[in-house]
């Protein structure tokens, strides 16, 4: 996400950072290296002219000038600014309608609105508990409504049984009087899109709302098409008339102009943005999480709510349960963390969401660490015998062989496996010791 941006604002940053004093003009000369890296990102042009007049207002200030790290200053003012010309807080998807809420999904065909339809329908059961039907409104698509279906069922909800021939208001209409009957919480109709914007399309659009009455028209853009999607955003909201976007394949944009330029050119929030392609893999989107992201500050916050969500909470009870017992870590332990690992999004999801992401990331290019080395080592692990994966002075050299051969891997593989196994196992016993140790000299000190 953003990555290529995002490595040329940091550069420029290094630069400021390593400077004891800033003045007019090596400012100027910054904020011109910020303009080509926001202009090659396809940034909206209004928007970088906004944005870089007031880094420049704020970074002259007296107050940042005279700093002892002036460097430091300019680079929380771009932060800051880029937060704001992205909209300062996440928006929050309204609901507040007599259930059933309905939410019409609008978008160009290709930028992943049914999908996204899915993806949004699982989050509201998963995290808001909302019962949720699903609609398809494309009749002019082959399958469309069939892939809705067959989506819906992956997601766990409802959809609407597919009548043929049956015209898309008329759809509509039965969707609703579904939804009400059956109790929803929530009726998400996904319109029918098309390869481009036109008068046909933008009509049937507004019929459909007219007849449905949304509490949300939530525009789903490919934040891949760049400048075409804030077009397309802009199109929509003035002939339709949307409430919010959800940014498709944020996480394949390495520009990130759609990303900064939708909010500020249409004035309507991105809600959410998606991740992957995954059902689960659609997030908030949060002003504030984007930037530090794009600025290499890395994501904390992010990354707990993933560990939170992907955290198999058995699994960590009983891990916890066998170490005061004291009891040693075992492979089959190792193998649950790898698992929990890649629920997260595996090394580069990780990586993403740490400070300095993009060094961490070269430093995985440079020891050849990829996302297929999880489910290297779990093919290792899943090679052992129960025994072995249990007691790691087994492993003997003709062990190593077969259980490398059964993994298709090589012998030094494995061994780089025991090794990571054995530092892991003997940190957390010094984690353990430290732990009584403490408990130990907390019970003197009340005595």
């Amino acid at each position: 996400m953003f990555e290529t941006l995002g490595k040329k604002l940091n550069a420029v940053f290094d630069q400021l950072r390593g400077r004891g004093v800033l003045g007019e003009a090596e400012v100027d000369a910054a904020l011109r290296d910020i303009r080509m890296a926001l202009l090659e990102a396809d940034v909206a042009l209004p928007v970088i002219k906004d944005l870089l007049a007031r880094v420049r207002a704020r970074a002259l200030a007296r107050e940042v000038i005279a700093s002892v790290t002036p460097g430091q200053q300019v680079v929380k003012i771009v932060h800051d600014s880029l937060v704001e010309a992205l909209g300062a807080e996440a928006a929050p998807l309204n609901l507040a309608a007599a259930p059933p809420a309905v939410i019409l999904m609008l978008g160009l065909q290709g930028s992943g609105k049914t999908t996204t339809t899915a993806k949004l329908a699982k989050r509201l059961k998963e995290q808001d508990r909302k019962k949720v039907l699903l609609a398809s409104l494309d009749t002019r698509r082959p399958a469309a409504r069939e892939q809705l279906a067959i989506l819906a069922g992956q997601a766990g909800v409802e959809s609407l049984p597919i009548l043929a021939g049956e015209p898309p208001l008329a759809i509509a209409a039965r969707a609703r009087d579904a939804a009400r009957r059956g109790g929803f919480d929530v009726l998400i109709l996904d319109s029918a899109g098309r390869l481009s914007v036109d008068a046909e399309l933008m009509q049937e659009a507004r019929a459909v709302r007219d007849a449905a009455r949304p509490a949300e028209s939530l525009l789903v853009a490919d934040a891949m098409t760049g400048q075409d999607a804030v077009n397309t955003a802009t199109r929509f909201r003035d002939d339709v008339g949307v409430t919010g976007v959800i940014l498709t394949r944020l996480d394949g944009d390495a520009r990130g102009g759609a990303a900064l330029s939708l909010r500020a050119v249409t004035g309507k929030p991105i809600l959410f943005f998606g991740s992957g392609e995954k059902l689960d893999a659609l997030e908030v989107y949060h002003p504030q999480r984007i930037v530090s992201r794009l600025l290499d500050m890395g994501d904390v916050v992010s990354l707990v709510e993933k560990a939170a969500a992907g955290l198999d909470a058995r699994e960590a009870e009983k891990l916890a349960g066998k170490m005061q017992k004291g009891g040693a870590l075992d492979f089959n332990d190792l193998a649950a963390q790898m698992r929990q690992m890649q629920k997260m999004g595996g090394l580069s999801g990780v990586a993403a969401l740490l400070p300095g992401a993009g060094k961490i990331r070269a430093a995985m290019a440079d020891a050849a660490m990829d996302e297929k080395i999880i489910a290297r080592q779990l093919a290792l692990i899943a090679s052992m015998t129960r025994e072995e994966r249990r007691d790691v002075n087994l492993l003997n050299a003709s062990r190593k062989r077969r259980i490398a051969a059964g993994a298709g891997q090589q012998v030094q593989d494995l061994n780089r496996l025991v090794k990571q196994f054995l530092q892991t196992r003997d940190m957390m016993r010094q984690m353990q010791k430290k732990g009584q140790k403490e408990f130990l000299k907390g019970l003197g000190s009340r005595s």
